[in-house]
């Protein structure tokens, strides 16, 4: 038998003569199944008289509960189709105050859903907030122009659960690429027959900036009165500031230092997640130009190689030993 240009024998099955009904589910269970709608992005701008503000989303939503008999069974009356659940984001973004506050909107969003559909046991929401800055025109604001100064993004992730009327949030910040040309360090690090790193004593930091951090609270009530805009902005000023400022031993050690200031100041986190990838620039070797007699090495070092890869990657979440009640 020829299938499709190729040669099959007439003993072996199609494919397509396998039917739902001629499988025994007897041996499988369904483990998990969610399913929604991802990539859905759109633009909200907030008229408010003449300073105008705008917000960038991309959302993710995924619905989870009695939905098994779509898979199994092939019932579509349990599903709840994923156009509209991209239909209900928009008109969220159309409706809400809150699409700038993307912890907040991840909120409605969620709540809607399991007040709409009974049979959803749990809500999944993933918010990218994309980055736009006011433009700053003869040194003031602009009241309705931004820049992309920067792909450094927002992030937050939320779960809700019927039962108990539970919610965990863990926001992000990524994709911050900083640098610094001094002020790091990195010897008396362990040495084998396997090393051939130099020891140095001042060296190029960079690094693209992912943290996420969790909060402590399980409960809607508390968790839609936080000030998110000022955590994320906190998070970012900690991060930045102590990049610059700190005489850096080691990457692990800033990272550090970075999360202690965190929960530190704000106790209504329960942990902080930093992945710091060690952006390597790297002393070129002019030493083959004999005659031009060019020293790029030691303290004379100031011409670098941004090396693709390999590179380090330092990763660390610290978390409170106990958690003080909100």
């Amino acid at each position: 038998m020829q299938v499709f240009g190729e040669f099959r024998s007439s003993s072996t099955p199609l494919l397509s003569s396998l039917t739902h009904a001629n499988m025994s589910d007897s041996d499988f269970y369904l483990k998990t199944a969610r399913y929604g709608k991802d990539l859905v992005r759109f633009m909200r701008v907030y008229r408010d008289g003449k300073v105008q503000r705008c917000a960038e989303l991309t959302v993710r939503l995924l619905l989870e509960g009695d939905i098994e008999t779509s898979y199994t069974k092939a019932d579509n009356s349990v599903v709840v189709a994923t156009d509209t659940v991209k239909n209900t984001i928009n008109i969220f973004g159309k409706r809400s105050r809150n699409v700038e506050n993307i912890e907040v909107f991840a909120q409605e969003l969620s709540t809607h859903f399991l007040e709409k559909y009974a049979h959803l046991s749990s809500i999944h929401v993933d918010i990218v907030k994309h980055k736009w800055t006011r433009l700053i025109v003869d040194g003031q604001p602009h009241p309705h122009s931004f820049v992309r100064d920067g792909e450094d993004i927002q992030t937050t992730s939320l779960d809700h659960y019927r039962q108990g009327n539970k919610m965990k949030i863990t926001s992000g910040l990524k994709k911050l690429l900083v640098l610094k040309t001094t002020g790091s360090a990195f010897y008396d690090f362990h040495r084998d027959e396997y090393t051939t790193l130099p020891e140095v004593w001042d060296r190029i930091f960079s690094t693209a900036v992912d943290c996420t951090w969790t909060f402590a609270s399980s409960s809607p009530s508390v968790l839609r009165n936080i000030d998110y805009p000022a955590v994320h902005e906190g998070v970012r000023k900690i991060t930045t500031d102590t990049f610059a400022k700190d005489e850096s031993p080691s990457v692990q050690a800033t990272l550090y230092l970075m999360q202690k200031q965190i929960l530190t100041r704000f106790p209504e986190i329960a942990e902080v997640y930093y992945a710091l990838p060690n952006k390597h620039y790297v002393g070129i070797d002019f030493s083959r130009f004999t005659k031009l007699n060019i020293d790029n090495t030691g303290k004379n070092m100031d011409t670098y190689y941004p090396q693709p890869d390999p590179s380090g990657l330092i990763t660390a979440t610290l978390a409170r030993k106990s958690l003080a009640k909100l």
